[in-house]
């Protein structure tokens, strides 16, 4: 069953044997993760090298992303690897504490007592535990317990409302993007994003550390921290995509917040002309069970229905149990949503406002294919941006980009209802188009007598040069 929404599986040691990857891949996931919280260099390099060759046997491109971890902001050990706070004692979070016990803790965020005052709420292991704030004192910052429970080691700190002064970009995020553009990253993901500053910055360093592998990657920029939210306009502008990371976000904003915030998110990227992925605990009870539960089914939905260019498994696939049924669960679950969607092209397309040719030729593509009731929409591109364009809008039509890149072809894995294709270079328009037709032929995308709208630009090659639109009935010229 044909997908428009994407799949986005993160790779852990439930699923980094080669085997386990093809079938992965052969049930439907786009995109591979590559968590930098966790594992080697090494780990990552020998990862990215599998995801290649798993991909190769199942003769398609995926997209590999690297997910950087960002800051630190974590508490320390404890003797006992763990203690149970009760509601009402006091806690101490002291920076220069070494090992923890019931009383305090260290932390790993050292500059956290300045960012934190009398007043404040702070939030950890996902906000199952909340400490208020009754006083700061140099290194320790002194807490009361509102809600207690079970807390171990290098638990996450959140502060309500946000205010951490944390940068986005580590030393470690540093030395990870080099290891990111070795292993040929199509995507750089940027953690606790709080400006636009964040995500120029990480894209200078990609593309410093990418010219040496010939690797370009697209910058994602993960919306979870609270100071992100007024920011969305101009980090949209600086990010080729978002990603709705909801687990964070949710402890910082409440959760509650988080629903009309991921509409709202994915609105503003697909008006802007940018990518969306949607993340956390989406299908959670499949680490451990075959089934999901209604609930995750609905959530899935909802974000396909909401028009998120992918949906991403996270520990599902990195340490549950079910790796390859989680994915086709899911794929199965996006399919059915996406065939359910309501398109209102016509009504999309008002006051709409063309400032490039290749640009009104995609929208020109799409207003015609949807009116004729066209087959297919086949795209001849270098780059990509045409299809990103027409993939900003909902339409029952798959859009096929054609092109010889092999860089872009995974890049595309990630957009919203356009499946790349491979084209073998050629200058000459013609047989570009008579190539392209019997391509789409061949594997089975068209048959005989369809009605196809094909995009193209001329001179060949040349990307954003997109300039023609042409209608084809199949068959005619093969």
């Amino acid at each position: 069953m044909r997908r428009s929404t994407k799949i986005v599986a993160t790779l852990g040691p439930a699923s980094s044997d080669k085997l386990v990857l093809e079938r992965m891949i052969a049930a439907g996931v786009d995109v591979v993760r590559l968590n930098f919280s966790h594992g080697t260099a090494e780990d990552h390099l020998q990862r990215a090298r599998t995801v290649r060759e798993a991909a190769t046997a199942c003769g398609r491109e995926v997209a590999i992303m690297a997910d950087l971890q960002g800051p630190k902001i974590r508490i320390g050990k404890f003797a006992e690897g763990k203690v149970t706070l009760t509601s009402g004692a006091r806690f101490v979070l002291d920076a220069n504490a070494q090992i923890g016990n019931a009383e305090r803790v260290g932390l790993d965020y050292k500059d956290l007592p300045r960012d934190v005052k009398p007043g404040d709420v702070l939030l950890l292991n996902d906000g199952l535990i909340v400490l208020d704030v009754e006083r700061v004192s140099g290194s320790e910052i002194h807490t009361i317990v509102r809600v207690g429970g079970e807390l171990s080691d290098g638990k996450g700190i959140n502060k309500q409302g946000g205010g951490l002064s944390a940068p986005a970009l580590t030393a470690k995020d540093v030395r990870d993007i080099e290891t990111a553009m070795a292993c040929g990253a199509d995507y750089v993901a940027v953690s606790f994003v709080k400006s636009r500053t964040d995500v120029e910055m990480a894209r200078q360093l990609a593309s410093i550390a990418g010219e040496k592998h010939n690797v370009r990657p697209m910058i994602i920029a993960k919306i979870e921290r609270a100071e992100a939210i007024p920011q969305l306009r101009e980090i949209l502008d600086a990010a080729d995509g978002i990603m709705v990371a909801r687990g964070d976000l949710a402890v910082e904003v409440g959760n509650a917040a988080v629903p009309a915030l991921q509409k709202r998110m994915i609105k503003m990227a697909r008006e802007a002309n940018k990518l969306t992925i949607t993340a956390t605990q989406m299908m959670e009870s499949m680490i451990v069970n075959t089934v999901p539960t209604r609930a995750e089914v609905s959530d899935v939905a909802n974000a396909v229905l909401d028009g998120t260019d992918a949906v991403m498994l996270s520990a599902e696939t990195a340490i549950g149990r079910y790796p390859v049924e989680v994915v086709e669960t899911m794929a199965s679950i996006v399919a059915e949503a996406d065939r359910s969607e309501t398109v209102e092209l016509d009504q999309q397309f008002l006051n709409q406002r063309f400032t490039r040719v290749d640009q009104s030729i995609a929208y020109g593509a799409l207003f015609t294919a949807y009116h004729l009731r066209c087959a297919a929409i086949c795209a001849l591109t270098e780059s990509g941006s045409t299809t990103l364009w027409m993939s900003r809008h909902d339409i029952d039509i798959p859009i096929y980009a054609l092109t010889p890149s092999v860089a872009t072809q995974r890049r595309l894995a990630l957009y919203r209802n356009v499946h790349p294709v491979f084209l073998p270079k050629t200058e000459d328009r013609e047989a570009a188009l008579r190539l392209a037709e019997r391509i789409l032929l061949q594997q089975g995308y068209v048959k005989r007598g369809d009605l196809i709208v094909i995009t193209v630009g001329e001179p060949m090659g040349q990307p954003g040069g997109t300039n023609a639109l042409k209608i084809v009935r199949v068959g005619e010229h093969v």
